[in-house]
């Protein structure tokens, strides 16, 4: 493909392979909203208890930390994307890279992450507002939220766009009203301490193996960045603008993280607001400074951000994951059908959104915490292949030279990564290597059983 942005066009077109290829409708700035909405800007509001409690009292520190770690992750990606503008992420390139074999594995493992992002979501959310609608079991709201995303994703991209759009305005606002409220409070409150540097840095509690366990939770706040690289065949410069995308979005979103943990953090540095609970820190922070009804504000936010709004970019990449795999033969070829009218992989999509229901239904008894574990081991595990795949074809195999961006930058990002990787809790591990057997088995039985190839599409 040219490095030149291809016009946008209203009809899937087809390469010289003959293989079904996506429009090309998506701008840089439209690809930094996707990203956006799939992180969540308020996505601590739900987690902050956690990453508070883990981190000894330094929620900042991990998300500098967080977004440090996603910076070289998304510096890898944008090398990898120039190299291959094609849809599927992970997957696609460690495919080319590393090899078939490995590439299905890295895909394989990185469903893990795409698939269960949303039912997290769903369960979130779901049991946030029957806590209050009690009338209105969680099941019933998983349903409607379900239903809801998967019509978006068969009538478009475009459609998906504008809903993002609106989502990130409110949630942004939602943001502002507690900045706006905390800095007051802080700097007029006869109850306040004012800003302290504690949430960066606090000495009494300090150490790496402490700020890294934090991490491995507060990182669940960036995945779905990676997102934007399944859009690549969706994007007007698929070349470049899906690196410049997440490294914009990356920014803002990690900004948006530090601020508010950093002011939350000073509200309550010692925790004590929300010693009773913890699942609701943030919401009890924000009824300090605003009352009880920033409290309600903040929770229903974040219900409908993940319940809706992010739940809807995860089904979105999950679909053009499917997409790719199916086109690719790697998963059966249905999953590539192209809606004649709406020219989205409509079976994928469908497919997704009747999976998803599913595992809400059954993960759902299981809890939030159960659900992340599998979230991080996905995730994380595909982002230390990629930089393994960034050294191997360009330092190795192609032997260009570039000791700079093609291993030192890899390396760190293998370093980071990993370390927050080990830092995952044993069941992480044991529950993520079984899903990756079963991935293995599959493909083995797959290319040697059935005696059929995985061809790469793109």
């Amino acid at each position: 493909m040219a490095n030149a942005p291809s016009a946008p066009s209203s009809t899937p077109s087809k390469g010289g392979s003959g293989k079904p290829k996506l429009a090309r409708v998506l701008s840089v700035p439209d690809m930094i909203v996707y990203g956006l909405i799939f992180m969540v800007p308020i996505a601590p509001f739900g987690i902050y208890g956690g990453v508070f409690s883990e981190s000894g009292g330094m929620p900042a520190l991990v998300y500098v930390v967080g977004t440090l770690a996603m910076v070289f992750t998304a510096l890898s990606y944008g090398m990898l994307i120039r190299e291959w503008p094609v849809s599927g992420s992970v997957y696609a390139y460690t495919s080319r890279g590393l090899g078939k074999g490995i590439g299905f594995v890295s895909g394989w493992t990185l469903l893990l992450d795409y698939l269960l992002i949303p039912v997290l979501m769903y369960v979130v959310a779901s049991t946030a507002l029957s806590g209050i609608v009690p009338e209105v079991p969680p099941w019933a709201f998983s349903i409607v939220f379900v239903v809801a995303n998967t019509f978006v994703n068969i009538r478009g991209i475009a459609l998906t766009d504008i809903v993002n759009r609106i989502a990130l305005v409110l949630e942004v606002l939602v943001l502002a009203v507690f900045v706006v409220l905390g800095v007051r409070w802080l700097l007029s409150d006869p109850a306040s301490h004012g800003f302290t540097l504690q949430p960066f840095y606090n000495p009494a509690t300090f150490s790496l193996p402490l700020v890294f366990s934090a991490v491995s939770l507060g990182v669940l706040s960036f995945l779905g960045f990676d997102g934007i690289a399944t859009l690549s065949e969706e994007a007007e410069d698929g070349r470049r603008g899906p690196g410049r995308a997440m490294m914009a979005s990356l920014a803002i979103v990690g900004a948006l993280f530090v601020l508010q943990t950093y002011i939350a953090g000073c509200i309550s540095p010692d925790g004590a607001v929300f010693a009773h609970d913890k699942g609701n820190a943030f919401y009890l922070v924000a009824q300090v400074v605003g009352g009880r009804w920033l409290y309600v504000v903040c929770a229903v936010a974040t219900a409908l951000a993940w319940g809706i709004f992010t739940a809807l970019a995860a089904q979105t990449a999950v679909s053009r994951i499917l997409f790719a795999m199916g086109r690719d033969g790697g998963l059966p070829h249905a999953l590539a059908r192209i809606h004649p009218k709406y020219h989205t992989p409509y079976v994928a999509t469908l497919f997704v959104g009747a999976l998803t229901l599913v595992l809400v239904l059954t993960f759902g008894q299981l809890g939030t915490d159960t659900i992340s574990l599998f979230v991080n081991f996905g995730a994380l595990t595909a982002f230390l292949l990629l930089h393994v795949t960034v050294i191997w074809y360009f330092f190795v195999k192609k032997r260009d030279g570039r000791w700079v961006a093609h291993l030192l930058v890899p390396l760190a990002g293998l370093a980071v990564i990993g370390y927050t990787w080990w830092g995952l809790d044993v069941p992480a591990k044991v529950l993520g290597v079984v899903w990756m057997a079963a991935g293995t088995a599959y493909y083995l039985v797959l290319r040697f059983v059935l005696k059929r190839e995985v061809t790469l599409g793109g």
